[in-house]
């Protein structure tokens, strides 16, 4: 069962100042923490029902499991149902940017919906990485682990400054704009850099001077604008299918 010292910890885990302390975070629900054994991700401890250890005994093999019932679980869950399992697992080191292939970069996304949305869209299409902003969501907040249904465990997040980083990067810069150049038109390269803004700021103004292809998604109907991760994937579709 989960000690008092143990749910303490879970739910403190639910806040980034938290995580943070303790260098540590929350994988819940029985694909999120499928995915991340799968992943041969390093796992600190695993509090699961006994339906799911007897599932999964081959994958739960080589780690530290604590046996809960699905109300014990339920108590401590930032879920709304979990009646399966919740991993407590070390943050890794941030990697240095891979600058090799096409990059996804993000700015000042806040939402954590769309950031986890966007992570699953990008392993969809093949990336291992994304780079965001300082002031983009926090990618081990439990909301965007959720929404990402398995795509952490596939792609690293590095978190900097995007001015900085831009003003180095030597190669094709896509920015998503409402006047760039149509996605149906625009060639794109094997390798560069495409960058999202928020939905509502934009590409923010600072960062523009970096961009050396805008590019748009073209409308034929009445809607102001896309949600941020539904252009995202719109976008890198464009792209895979140019190259």
């Amino acid at each position: 069962m989960l000690s008092k010292n143990q749910q303490k910890l879970v739910r403190a885990l639910a806040q980034k100042k938290y995580r943070k302390q303790h260098g540590l975070y929350l994988v819940q629900g029985e694909k999120n923490v499928l995915e991340l054994l799968a992943a041969r991700v390093e796992v600190q401890q695993i509090f699961a029902t006994p339906q799911f250890i007897s599932a999964h005994q081959l994958e739960l093999k080589y780690s530290k499991v604590t046996e809960c019932d699905e109300q014990a679980l339920s108590k401590v869950s930032t879920l709304v149902s979990n009646n399966a399992a919740i991993a407590i697992v070390p943050i890794p080191a941030q990697q240095s940017i891979d600058k090799s292939g096409l990059i996804l970069a993000l700015d000042g996304v806040s939402d954590p919906g769309n950031l986890g949305t966007i992570i699953r869209v990008a392993d969809w299409y093949g990336l291992k990485q994304i780079v965001v902003s300082e002031d983009c969501a926090d990618h081990l907040n439990p909301k965007v682990i959720s929404a990402t249904m398995g795509s952490f465990a596939r792609i690293s997040v590095v978190r900097t400054d995007l001015a900085h980083f831009l003003s180095q990067y030597k190669g094709a810069v896509y920015g998503a704009y409402l006047d760039g150049q149509s996605v149906h038109e625009a060639t794109f390269n094997q390798s560069g850099v495409l960058l999202m803004g928020s939905e509502s700021h934009g590409i923010r103004s600072y960062l523009s001077e970096y961009i050396n292809q805008p590019v748009t998604i073209p409308a034929f109907g009445g809607a102001e604008s896309l949600n941020v991760a539904m252009a995202t994937g719109i976008i890198l579709d464009n792209m895979r299918r140019s190259v």
